[in-house]
């Protein structure tokens, strides 16, 4: 994928924030309330946040430039096409990936900040919580703590808070648009590889997790959640087809 710079300095930012939104108007509010909150703290560091509105058939783009977002258009469905979009829009010298459901906090930017301006991390994720568990121990509990375990022993990062440095995000081409789902977990692999031939850490911040949604745990039941993750691990090739990730890309009604 190709980056494409106006005729702007492209690093004049510290930091671009992107957030892939599909008719996300009910979520939206609080994740861009919250992160202008966290970025007004930052002590003499810039950054921007960009909207990739991914096809929204609701009011996505008005919130989003209602909160001060600048909002791209991407109408392709796709979660990894939509964050190359903004990227390659971006300004920032590090790039931050963030669900649109998800809240980051000043520490966890304060942090995967300072680390990434020591020159000793390259990247990175955080560990993830959800903003509730609606009294489900499997999907609500087990499965999140399995996940931040994966996390922190295999250095992978959900695809609700990353980021890294924007000249390493175009060198690895970005997210792969050929995945449906797991295109995090590619894009973490890559980057890990390349940040190895240069003596960089891929880092897993632990002391401030990032909160995200519980919203699936209302949308499926335990079993559902439990065949859609062991589909995907029998049958791995399924993440390159739209129709059998609807899971991450259906909304029940």
């Amino acid at each position: 994928m190709n980056e494409v710079v106006d005729g702007k300095n492209p690093t004049t930012l510290h930091f671009s924030v992107v957030i892939p939104a599909y008719n996300e108007e009910e979520y939206l509010p609080n994740t861009l309330k919250y992160l202008n909150n966290t970025i007004s703290q930052l002590d003499g560091i810039h950054g921007e946040v960009i909207v990739v509105n991914n096809g929204s058939t609701d009011q996505t783009a008005n919130i989003a430039q209602k909160y001060g977002a600048t909002v791209i258009e991407e109408k392709k469905r796709g979660i990894g096409r939509a964050r190359n979009t903004g990227a390659g829009l971006a300004k920032g010298k590090i790039l931050v990936f963030l669900d649109a459901d998800s809240w980051l906090s000043l520490p966890t930017l304060e942090i995967a900040l300072e680390q990434m301006s020591s020159g000793r991390s390259g990247g990175g994720g955080a560990l993830v919580v959800f903003d509730q568990n609606h009294g489900r121990f499997i999907s609500g509990v087990l499965l999140p703590g399995l996940w931040n375990l994966i996390s922190r022993i295999f250095k992978l990062a959900a695809g609700s808070f990353i980021y890294c440095r924007r000249k390493d995000f175009f060198k690895i081409g970005g997210f792969s648009e050929k995945l449906y789902a797991g295109e995090e977990i590619d894009f973490c692999i890559t980057l890990k590889r390349l940040l190895r031939k240069t003596g960089l850490a891929f880092t897993i911040i632990s002391k401030a997790p990032v909160v995200t949604s519980s919203r699936k745990l209302l949308w499926y039941k335990d079993h559902k959640i439990f065949f859609v993750l062991l589909s995907l691990l029998i049958f791995p090739f399924a993440v390159r087809s739209r129709r059998l990730c609807s899971f991450w890309y259906h909304r029940p009604t």
